[in-house]
């Protein structure tokens, strides 16, 4: 499966972030994330990646399987904002609920879910940030060099700087 991209996927940068549904750090961040691709929507294309850290996080990777199977529905990003926003209620019941309150065929979701190419999808982006050197979550990356970032709220920031850099 494909990336899914919020914003514009020719922009100028595209900000790449691994992360895990379930990882307290990556909820703080999530407002700060959609607040800056809102505002940069023109010039920035933005790309989650499925990091569930399964050791310490048990709902994570059903979460992350909630979130590729709503994708094939068009619906990955409707799910991805859920599940940041109800990161505490992440039992496969909320899941299922979650899918009924995107408007997602529940039969299909439910079969999807289980699925080769669902776990497909998440393997590979595992894969892709260990080979990237990413060892927790919220790992970000803008236009290929892995960000340093002190507090979420600096996002913005960084981003309209690289905006603002000759290209």
């Amino acid at each position: 499966m494909p990336d899914y991209v919020r914003g514009n996927p020719n922009g100028r940068l595209t900000l790449v972030e691994y992360a895990d549904f379930e990882c307290p750090y990556c909820g703080m961040a999530f407002p700060y994330v959609k607040r800056a691709a809102e505002r940069f929507k023109n010039d920035l294309a933005e790309i989650f990646r499925p990091f569930p850290l399964t050791q310490i996080h048990p709902h994570a990777l059903h979460a992350a399987q909630a979130a590729e199977a709503a994708g094939l529905q068009g619906k990955f990003w409707e799910m991805h904002d859920l599940l940041f926003e109800h990161q505490r209620q992440l039992e496969d019941s909320d899941l299922l609920d979650y899918a009924r309150n995107t408007g997602l065929d529940v039969d299909r979701f439910e079969r999807d879910f289980p699925s080769p190419a669902v776990i497909d999808a998440i393997q590979r982006s595992l894969r892709q940030g260990a080979d990237q050197g990413v060892e927790g979550t919220p790992t970000f990356f803008l236009n290929g060099e892995q960000l340093s970032i002190g507090r979420f709220a600096d996002i913005e920031e960084i981003i309209a700087k690289a905006l603002a850099a000759p290209a």
